[in-house]
């Protein structure tokens, strides 16, 4: 039954850097891990396990998953240090839920935040000297890392070169896949804030409860497990808060998002001192903004806050002359990567890519390329490689193309009405009969043959 949430939780928990689901004894029957090199423990050595056993520091008087096996009752942003069963010891700030069935607890969920990330955010470096923030730029994309020639990408990298020399907020508008996190680090990373930290938090599915602390921190003894906690803002100071998937935000806690960003300070949760803060608020959303808001998903005056300046940003089916680029681009990468020696497409592969409307954008390009290369035993991508939906839409696109030779709806319309009317005229002996056989008046054929500069036979 357990494993019927499992789905759910790693939509509500993707933020996370690791998931362990248990029973209620204990018994680990799902554990996933974004941090290996911090955890290098595996689910198909530990599942079925007891967590104990797998955590030996841990014990059922120090563990929250026990905990809150016995209580039913979830514990929040707890701070806790244990040692796995490879002798890594890992810091983490963990959240404990119970899975109930009815009032029953038929299992525990455990999500922690590894400290590195979670004080470090992409590896800030905190200076012991001065305390000050030093953000390491390898780890974030950079305006160099914008791939595209078209008229559509230069308008794009031109604005995010104005509008980072601000610290103005941004809302950034694209489908899924464009490369909204992408557009939000270049601006930070070739803004004036490039020196402070770039904090980057998912709204989608979080409760508001949970994102209230997550974003504005916690005081000890504010609810069970509360300890002194930074929140995004604060870790952000002197930086970047980059919240993506502003659309999907509980509309509860938009009012107090707001607050905190119009007067530049914020309050923990439990706290009684405001804290004054320094940030560039950037937001990215997945659909159009007005339809958010007549949906109710997005505050209005959320949202004439958040978007002093709205970057949209273009599909990939609008940017044809990019596919190339980014194809290659990939193709090197997955070279190095794999240690392979892919040269590139296929003939009729590169016919499939151009005419391809790619709904998923730069990010179904990427995942197409890379699953090619766990495919393909040769020096070039075939058909063979290619998903098996891709190929049929891709050659119906080619057929299509193919068939209107370049034409627009209109130009093919007005090819085919000149056709049928020489052949009415050919077979008849005047305007009147031609007429009568296309089933149209005299006068409107009399005027189509002066369009299309016909001679009538004598």
């Amino acid at each position: 039954m357990i494993q019927n949430y499992v789905e759910q939780i790693l939509n509500i928990f993707n933020y996370f850097d690791a998931l362990i689901i248990t029973d209620t004894q204990g018994q680990i029957e799902y554990f996933s891990t974004k941090r290996p090199k911090i955890n290098s423990l595996r689910e198909e050595e530990i599942l079925g396990e007891n967590i104990l056993d797998v955590y030996p520091s841990l014990t059922r008087e120090n563990s929250t998953i026990y905990e809150v096996a016995k209580t039913g009752k979830a514990i929040f942003n707890h701070n806790q240090t244990f040692t796995t069963a490879k002798g890594e010891a890992i810091c983490a700030v963990e959240t404990t839920l119970p899975i109930k069935s009815g009032e029953k607890v038929i299992g525990i969920v455990n999500v922690s935040q590894y400290r590195e990330m979670a004080d470090n955010k992409r590896q800030i470096k905190l200076s012991l000297k001065d305390k000050k923030a030093i953000y390491s730029h390898e780890d974030l994309y950079q305006l160099k890392d914008m791939i595209g020639k078209s008229p559509k990408m230069q308008q794009l990298k031109d604005m995010i070169k104005r509008v980072s020399q601000t610290d103005s907020s941004v809302l950034i508008y694209g489908a899924t896949g464009t490369g909204k996190e992408l557009v939000a680090e270049s601006i930070h990373t070739c803004g004036t804030r490039r020196t402070g930290p770039f904090i980057s938090q998912n709204c989608a599915a979080i409760p508001s409860t949970l994102l209230e602390s997550i974003l504005f921190g916690t005081v000890k003894g504010s609810y069970t497990g509360a300890e002194d906690r930074k929140g995004l803002f604060e870790l952000a100071q002197g930086g970047t808060l980059f919240l993506d998937e502003i659309n999907s935000m509980e509309i509860e806690i938009q009012p107090k998002l707001l607050k905190a960003i119009e007067e530049n300070e914020i309050w923990r949760v439990g706290g009684h001192t405001p804290i004054k803060t320094d940030v560039r608020i950037i937001t990215a959303c997945n659909e159009k903004p007005s339809k958010a808001i007549s949906e109710g998903k997005l505050r209005e005056d959320l949202f004439y806050r958040i978007s002093v300046v709205g970057i949209d940003l273009p599909e990939l089916k609008d940017r044809g002359e990019d596919v190339e680029l980014l194809t290659q681009y990939y193709i090197e990468k997955y070279n190095r990567e794999m240690n392979k020696d892919i040269k590139a497409l296929d003939d009729e592969v590169v016919e499939i890519f151009n005419h391809y409307a790619w709904p998923g954008n730069v990010r179904e390009l990427k995942n197409v390329v890379e699953r090619a290369f766990n495919l393909t035993s040769k020096h070039f991508i075939g058909t063979k490689d290619l998903p098996e939906y891709m190929k049929y839409a891709g050659m119906q696109a080619v057929k299509v193309q193919e068939l209107i030779g370049g034409k627009s709806l209109p130009d093919l319309v007005a090819s085919y009405e000149e056709s049928l009317i020489k052949q009415a005229l050919s077979k008849t002996d005047n305007l009147v009969e031609a007429a009568d056989l296309l089933k149209i008046s005299k006068q409107s054929l009399n005027y189509k043959v002066k369009k299309y500069q016909l001679k009538l036979e004598e």
